[in-house]
């Protein structure tokens, strides 16, 4: 017994043994090593599904075992969450024999969201207690404070939801009594994650990967990286732990994730906002009210913060944000064309990419962009055809490299039914990533594209951020995969290539009817001069 209560490894792997797992492997005994000796504050960075949270049950249950009148407040991103970890705490407690003596009596708390130990002292605070990041905190009092994944995509993808998860962080220490310790579990969810902030609010960080990191890597993490990572004997990008996670199990998770994505879950790199390898910003849109039929002839950008769109959600690093025209002319005028663009790729796992952009005066309008599930079922045919109707398109151009051209056969009946008018399919071989970025980069740059504030608000109501234009658009670099889901992303560049290669086009006319025009001025002069008769007025360019 002196030896499960002195060392919280021993008492660890009783409890997986109880569970009926295999023996913890070396990182997790190293995460118990450090949980039993962390500081006062303290954050636990490991990569997903190392088991960090079932390891800090068991320490729970561990620290009541030699103490059973300490109080533990278990906070996390939501309710349901924070009430299953004291759930399964209280499960262990009930069920393992070393424990049982734990187990409240009938006259203590006995909920599974709040419950006593049985030798605990009368308290006005629960031994267990779980709440929600955004529930009821004060009144609450602790010995000891777990924040299990507080942050979440749901609760972090804006800089308005980040501010607000900052401050209820903060109450933490309200709560906590004196002498009292933090202890932060999670993985990184975005680029500007809390957990970046904590250490300069001075918790102690200690980062677990889930591949050893290059040499030239290491510097990224501050010296937060554990030293079982540092000094493993793994070869440089191989598996930390091989017996959780091998290298064919890591690459399949990246191809799912995304090389961004994973390079956060699973590298818990927080490294990656600089400007350079995300070189598309929320701020060089223009945004306002797009009409179906006409725009201004003049629409003028500016990114002072009186034009900042501060009602609308902004999924981009911090201070990105979108910008509303500095100046629009009061005279409108058709658009000279309108056209929708189709990235067919929706079977499985990702969307059918859908755009409709107009053009006027070389500024793009984006009327439209969203993405459908379903692949090329009759019903998303026909709610494709519907869009080209209600939009009034010139145009729909569909991506060939998907099915080799099949998608558009079935599209044209559907099309020509409804609302009749031409398609035509493209080819691309340049890697995707980087035709994205050429096409987007520059007309962003020039602040030519146009976006309604509908298109925003639709696509911020994605529940998944990974299918959200924007979130695509602001994390995509030019590495391969950089993106688990591109689908709307790739739409928008669709229809922004053709219409760049369409006004080039318009543009080399434009410059070989005037050199015309000037030859035949030239020549009527020449006529003038040999045969003695003046050139016609309207020969005269004035």
């Amino acid at each position: 017994m002196k030896a499960i209560k002195s060392d919280f490894r021993n008492f660890l792997f009783l409890c997986w043994k109880h569970l009926s797992l295999p023996e913890p492997t070396p990182i997790q005994y190293d995460i118990a090593s450090f949980m039993q000796n962390a500081p006062k504050r303290s954050v636990i960075q490991a990569f997903r599904g190392v088991g960090k949270s079932w390891i800090c049950s068991a320490f729970v249950c561990w620290k009541l075992l030699n103490n059973p009148n300490l109080k533990f407040l278990v906070v996390s991103a939501s309710k349901n969450r924070a009430d299953d970890f004291s759930t399964f705490t209280k499960r262990l407690i009930n069920e393992m024999e070393i424990l049982v003596h734990l187990s409240p009596r009938d006259n203590q708390r006995g909920s599974n969201v709040s419950f006593d130990v049985a030798p605990a002292k009368a308290a006005h605070a629960p031994s267990v207690k779980s709440v929600g990041i955004t529930g009821q905190l004060t009144g609450s009092r602790a010995d000891f404070i777990i924040s299990d994944d507080c942050e979440s995509l749901n609760n972090s993808l804006t800089q308005s939801m980040r501010d607000k998860l900052s401050d209820n962080v903060k109450e933490f220490e309200a709560v906590l009594s004196p002498n009292g310790k933090i202890m932060f579990l999670g993985t990184p969810q975005s680029e500007m994650s809390i957990y970046n902030e904590l250490g300069l609010r001075g918790y102690e960080t200690m980062i677990w990967t889930a591949r050893k990191p290059k040499v030239v890597q290491i510097k990224k993490y501050s010296g937060n990286l554990a030293p079982f990572v540092v000094n493993n004997k793994a070869k440089e990008g191989e598996p930390i732990d091989p017996i959780r996670f091998n290298k064919i199990d890591l690459e399949e998770r990246e191809a799912s994730y995304g090389r961004s994505g994973f390079s956060l879950q699973f590298m818990l790199d927080t490294t990656l906002s600089d400007k350079d390898r995300y070189p598309l910003k929320l701020s060089d849109f223009v945004v306002m009210d797009i009409n179906n039929n006409i725009a201004p002839v003049t629409v003028a950008w500016a990114g002072s913060s009186e034009y900042a769109c501060e009602d609308l959600p902004s999924v981009g690093f911090t201070g990105d944000k979108f910008y509303k025209p500095m100046f629009t002319s009061e005279d409108f005028t058709d658009y000279t064309g309108s056209v929708m663009s189709l990235d067919p790729s929706g079977r499985g796992k990702d969307e059918l990419g859908i755009a409709i952009v107009k053009q006027l005066g070389g500024n793009l309008y984006v009327q439209k962009c969203t993405g459908i599930s379903g692949g090329y079922n009759e019903d998303n045919l026909q709610l494709i055809a519907r869009e080209a109707r209600n939009a009034q398109v010139n145009k729909i151009i569909v991506e060939r490299n998907f099915g080799d051209g099949m998608f558009t056969q079935l599209l044209k009946p559907v099309v020509n039914k409804y609302y009749p008018v031409s398609i035509e399919e493209v080819n691309h071989s340049k890697q995707k990533e980087l035709r994205i970025i050429d096409t987007l980069e520059p007309v962003l740059n020039q602040h030519k594209l146009i976006v309604s504030p509908q298109v925003i608000r639709e696509d911020f109501d994605t529940k998944d951020a990974n299918y959200q234009l924007f979130h695509q658009l602001t994390r995509i670099t030019k590495d391969r995969g950089s993106l688990r889901n591109d689908d709307r992303l790739d739409a928008l560049a669709i229809a922004v290539h053709y219409w760049i290669e369409t006004m080039a086009v318009d543009t080399d006319r434009q410059l070989q009817d005037h050199r015309d025009r000037l030859i035949k001025t030239d020549l009527d002069r020449f006529m003038s001069s040999a045969l003695g008769t003046r050139p016609k007025e309207d020969n005269w360019i004035t």
